[in-house]
């Protein structure tokens, strides 16, 4: 699918961020959500790896670390084509405006560093539209890590790598997993049109400049109400 959702006519627009764990990237997304809402938009928000159809599984997975390079891919396929089905397509169809916290790139920069074909992992999300705005949050592998750890006390392991067997040091094995993903994103920046944004800056300046492209490039009177405004 080459196309995004306006191309192919639909009412909504999606946006979506991506970024390497830590880049910041969920925050901003978040803040964007709460400006939206302030100004009445009709908006949704969705994120990686939260549908219930598969949630469970896919912890248990994780924990007991049963998921092969294959399997980790299929499931998070499945997670995101039952969002897709159940609640993307429909609200854009009506006219909201979807924030994605992730989307199919993700996909394909971490299923592709976990040893599956390319061609493959692409064929697996071929149904889907593109996103008519994605940023993407560029950060040090240095402040992603230093953001992790100030929330939490230690790395999670596959966010870390450690299913990849890369390093025995958990975060000598982030840095090399992250940016292996990170080299993917920026072969896929061009491709896909990516917004590229600096996430090593404030949070208050990152936010500002993703209010601004997204008034400049997204028709918010379309779905926001004019008493808000």
């Amino acid at each position: 699918m080459t196309k995004t959702f306006a191309d192919l006519g639909f009412p909504g627009r999606l946006i979506a961020v991506e970024g390497l764990d830590g880049s910041g990237k969920s925050t901003q997304v978040h803040l964007l959500l709460k400006w939206l809402e302030q100004q009445g938009c009709r908006v949704f928000f969705s994120e990686w790896n939260s549908s219930a159809l598969v949630k469970s599984a896919t912890k248990k997975g994780k924990t007991q670390n049963l998921l092969t390079p294959t399997t980790f891919s299929l499931i998070h396929a499945t997670d995101f084509a039952d969002r897709y089905e159940r609640q993307l397509v429909p609200l854009l169809r009506a006219g909201y405006l979807v924030l994605c916290d992730r989307y199919i790139f993700t996909a394909f920069a971490r299923d592709t560093v976990r040893g599956c074909p390319p061609d493959w992992v692409r064929g697996v999300y071929s149904y889907a539209a593109l996103p008519d705005l994605t940023f993407f949050f560029r950060a040090s592998l240095e402040v992603s890590l230093a953001r992790i750890l100030d929330n939490r006390p230690v790395l999670k392991f596959h966010e870390a790598g450690m299913d990849l067997h890369l390093s025995s040091d958990p975060y000598e094995s982030f840095r090399i997993f992250q940016g292996r993903i990170f080299e993917q994103y920026l072969a896929m920046s061009t491709e896909f049109g990516f917004t590229m944004m600096d996430a090593n800056q404030r949070i208050e300046e990152q936010q500002g400049l993703v209010r601004k492209i997204v008034a400049a490039k997204i028709d918010l009177p379309r779905f926001c109400s004019a008493k808000a405004r």
